[in-house]
């Protein structure tokens, strides 16, 4: 049996693909979502490192957004 495959999220490929599945894994599929998160509460996620809570930062920037408690 195949392991199944986390849901489409919209974070780009840099971040690498045990980041990406730890956020999906995680209900985080959307740069809206990450708003109501800390990077502090990401790096919890298994997967998920200090390089890819760096570059959605850069792209949460790039949209005009920033994680919670970050302006």
């Amino acid at each position: 049996m195949a392991a199944e495959e986390p849901p489409e999220t919209e974070f780009p490929s840099r971040i690498g693909r045990p980041a990406q599945r730890a956020l999906a894994l995680n209900g985080y599929t959307r740069f809206e979502q990450l708003t109501r998160t800390t990077p502090a509460e990401l790096l919890k996620l298994h997967g998920m490192g200090k390089k890819g809570v760096a570059i959605l930062r850069e792209e949460l920037a790039a949209r005009g957004m920033s994680f919670a408690g970050e302006s």
